[in-house]
Formats: C-alpha cells, structure tokens, sequence
C-alpha cells in the first residue's frame, strides 16, 4: 500500500506541476480570445435559455436543456463543493481560493467549447442522444482509438474513483454527525445506487432535477445567512485571500506554487471544465442549436465554482480555527458551520453532502455508461459496470481518504489532458457554430437553428442535417 501511495503521489505531482496547469491556463484564454468572452458576453442569455429550458415543453422520452443541465450540476455539485474546498483552504491557505475562482473563469470558456462540440457529435440512440469527448474524438478526428482510450479513462475515474470519493465523504459526514457506522452507510448508498442506475437515464435526469435545484438553493441561503450575520469580516477575508493569493511571505516560505496547484486542482475537480465530463451530459439535451447547451453548461461552471465553492470557502475562512482544529475535508466544513449557527450545522452539511454526493454518484454513473455504450452495446457489458459501480460506492465508504483523493486527482489529470488536446483541434466548429447563433440572433431570429451544412468541412455529423424530420424545440 505504501508503494501505491508514493507511487500515486509521484504521478500526481509530474502530471500537475509540469503538464495540465500549463494546457488548462494556455487553453482557457485562447478559448476566451477566440470567442471574445463568450463565458461573460452571454451571461444574460444563459439564465434566459436555462429558464427557457426548465418551464418550455419536452418531447416524450427527449432529455430537456434543463435535464442535460441538471445531470452535468448533480455531478459538478458534490464532495468538491464541501469537502474539497476546505481541503484546498487547509493545504493551500486563504490564496488557494483565488486561484480556484480563476481557473473556474478561464476554464469557463473551454467548457463552452466542449459542449458544443458534443452537441454537434451527438449520435441519436434508443434513449434519445447520447455524446461526449469519445464521440467527437472518433467523428470529428477520425480517431475510434483516442475516443476509446479516454472512455476507458472516464469510465474507471467517474464510474469507479470519482463515486468512492462521495461515497467516502457522505458515510464520513455521517459518522461525524450522527455516529453511523460507515459500512452500514455504504450499505444503504450501494442499494440506492443500484435501483436508480438500472432504471436508465431518464430515472437518473428525473432524479438529478429535482435534488439538484432544491439543495443548491438551500446550502447558498445557509451560506449566505452565515455571511450575513458575519458581514463586517468579509472585507476582510476577502482581502486575505487576494494578499494571499499573490503574498511575499507565500512567495518567500515557497509556498507559493503549492498553492497555486492546490487552488487549480481542487477548482478543477469541482468545475470540472475541460475535464471532458459535462460533454457527456450536454449531448443528452434535445436543442435546436448546439451553442444553447454551451452556454447552458458554462453557466453550470459560474453555478458550481463562483456561488457554491465560495460559500464553502467563506464559512470555513470565518471559522478562526480552521488552521490549526485537525480537520480535513467534511469534518472541517461540519465543524466551521457549526461554530456559526450551533450542532444543527452538523446535521445539515451531512443531509446537504448526502444529497449532493449521491446526486454526483448517478451522474458520475451516467459519464461512464455514455463511454462505455461508445465502446461496445452489449447490455451484458453494461450491467457489469453497474455492478462494479454498486461495489465502488461500498468500497468508498470505508477507504482511506488521502489514497482515494490522489487517485481521483491522476485519473482526472490524465483525462484532462487527452480531452484538451481534442478541443484545441475542433475548437474551430465550436467558434464558427457561436457565430452562426449571434448572427441568427442579431437577425432577430428568437431560436436559432443550427445544420451541418453551417460549417463548411465539417463532417461525420448524424443529427445536424437539413432533411431531418424532426427539429428540437
């Protein structure tokens, strides 16, 4: 075990320091450029299509925008939220907080890009669409060997790592709140688990739309009476963690870089943006054009980065201990919101983590069972992975915490880097498909409507063409 651990370790800090930081800045702003800042030109039109998408009407067995959005968040929205942001905090300081709001705002715009592009590679299926990075890889590189090697990739750290990291932290809130057995809490997640994910992913859409608005709203309205009751230290905290961010004592105990890494890689595992996961749910949405559900996933990154993140990493900074209790993870974040508002603030971040990670659970499930009817149709396949997904989510509840963390943080780097060598090559469909909507729109055209035949050489494109009976609405 020791060996696995140095081993991990290793991977994770030549990966991190030396490759993905790197892409992930480089990337983001070339994407920001070349769609001048579409992540803050449409900030409006993103709430106008989201409300568009959740009270509009959807076609029978059709995943609406607001679903495909709702599945993306259910996954976003998880233990990265809660338990990782007072992960960053302990180990990177107050500065690591900036530079999770940075990486969140550049990367906003390469989760534009990839989400259109799996709306634009999106294939039709038995369930309605289905699409990611593996689809747009093969069809639109030409490269069946690069899609697969990242399904194998996002089927293991979603399917597997990923939902042993949520697992691990709901029996962990568990325990620390009520005294539970974490077997017997993973027990009862590994059930849940199993009779949501063999229901399909309709059950899972239905599942994630309602849990995900509801706790959402309800963890930023706890946050936000924690700041408010608390209002003359924002200033600050918010001063701390920009001196921080860019200090001479970071800079002089070589700090520094440390906590730049931190701040990136625990915003990217919360974002998620340019991992190449929300492309996944983004293809699922019956749009009539592919640059609504990239904004709409865009928005998602705002939603889970800039609103939720920051009121974990206020209540935390707020608790005057939070360096120096001993905590890690979920049980600072417990005993930080308890300092605030009394024991119920146990209770409440563990019903909060229990229904965020589990919503993160059936979307991470989703991710994979995309990737892997990419690689083959067989249901026998299929129902395998879902048993080993049943097993991880048990497995998760007792592990060690440090081992399943690394393990998430080199599967999601590795996975990062493949898919960001593929939207750099297609990024230009995801431009040239933007410009048609802002044309359409400046021509006063409501709802715009794409085809292939919009974007000269593009090709190998299933859904997007003239002659289909069926438009989206």
């Amino acid at each position: 075990m020791e060996l696995l651990n140095n081993l991990v370790g290793t991977v994770n800090e030549l990966l991190w320091s030396k490759v993905l930081i790197v892409m992930l800045i480089v990337l983001g702003l070339y994407f920001t450029f070349r769609t001048k800042f579409v992540q803050f030109r449409f900030f409006g039109e993103m709430f106008r299509l989201l409300g568009d998408g959740a009270k509009g009407e959807k076609k029978e067995g059709a995943v609406s925008s607001f679903q495909a959005f709702c599945i993306s968040t259910a996954s976003r929205v998880g233990t990265g939220n809660i338990a990782g942001i007072a992960m960053a905090v302990v180990a990177g300081g107050p500065g690591s907080v900036f530079w999770m709001w940075l990486i969140a705002l550049i990367g906003s715009a390469s989760s534009f890009v990839e989400s259109t592009l799996a709306q634009i590679f999106k294939i039709k299926d038995g369930d309605g669409f289905r699409g990611g990075p593996a689809y747009y890889m093969e069809q639109g590189l030409k490269s069946r060997t690069m899609g697969i090697v990242f399904s194998v990739l996002i089927t293991i750290c979603f399917g597997f790592i990923f939902n042993a990291v949520q697992s691990n932290t709901i029996t962990a809130a568990f325990n620390n709140a009520f005294g539970m057995d974490r077997l017997v809490v993973g027990i009862i997640l590994a059930v849940l688990t199993g009779i949501i994910i063999f229901g399909g992913v309709h059950r899972i859409a239905k599942v994630s739309e309602v849990i995900v608005p509801i706790f959402a709203v309800l963890y930023i309205l706890v946050a936000l009476f924690v700041v408010a009751i608390n209002v003359g230290e924002i200033p600050g905290i918010i001063k701390s963690i920009f001196e921080s961010a860019f200090g001479l004592r970071e800079m002089a105990v070589g700090s520094m870089s440390g906590m730049i890494l931190v701040g990136i890689k625990r915003g990217l595992f919360s974002n998620e943006a340019g991992m190449g996961s929300a492309p996944n749910a983004a293809a699922t949405a019956d749009v009539s054009h592919p640059v609504k559900q990239g904004l709409i996933q865009t928005l998602g990154v705002f939603t889970d980065t800039i609103v939720i993140c920051s009121c974990t990493a206020f209540m935390i900074l707020l608790y005057s201990d939070y360096a120096t209790a001993g905590l890690e993870g979920i049980e600072l974040t417990q005993a930080a919101l308890s300092s605030q508002i009394g024991p119920i603030g146990n209770i409440f971040i563990a019903i909060c983590i229990l229904l965020f990670a589990f919503s993160s659970i059936v979307g991470n499930y989703y991710y994979g069972q995309s990737n892997i009817e990419f690689m083959s149709n067989n249901k026998t396949i299929l129902n395998v992975f879902r048993v080993m997904v049943v097993g991880m989510v048990l497995f998760g509840s007792v592990a060690k915490v440090q081992l399943v963390w690394d393990l998430a943080d080199v599967f999601m780097g590795i996975m990062a880097v493949i898919n960001l060598v593929a939207i750099a090559l297609l990024g230009k469909y995801a431009f040239i498909a933007l410009k048609d909507y802002t044309e359409q729109k400046k021509a006063g055209i409501k709802d715009p409507v794409f085809y292939a035949s919009n974007i000269k050489g593009l090709e190998n494109v299933e859904h997007w063409q003239e002659d289909r009976e069926e438009k989206a609405i």
